[in-house]
């Protein structure tokens, strides 16, 4: 499984590479923090399959990391995506390293 840090991620918000953010927490956890992106439940990732790209990097996140793994593995095992990286850390981290305004639960 390719993975990367939020230091990655933020490296490529700030060079303005192309890419897609994915966050795949529920509901009521994208209303009390967010760092942005498309928000698809993560229940609800398979019925949405054509709204992930194939033709750009894809990152997908979770509050700590191990949601967002465990559905790169599933999407990339069962439905061939070969471009999907797992945000190490979550929104947890972007929030202890990049930003400390993005709330914390």
């Amino acid at each position: 499984m390719q993975e990367l840090t939020v230091q990655e991620l933020k490296s490529l918000i700030d060079t303005k590479k192309d890419f897609q953010l994915i966050d795949i927490r529920e509901t009521y956890e994208v209303e009390t923090s967010t760092m942005g992106g498309l928000h698809i439940p993560m229940g609800e990732i398979i019925e949405n399959l054509d709204k992930i790209a194939r033709d750009k990097p894809v990152i997908i996140h979770c509050k700590a990391g191990g949601r967002s793994a465990n559905m790169v593995n599933l999407l990339s095992s069962q439905f061939g995506f070969n471009n999907l990286y797992n945000l190490k850390g979550g929104i947890l981290s972007w929030s202890d390293e990049i930003d400390p305004s993005v709330p914390k639960y």
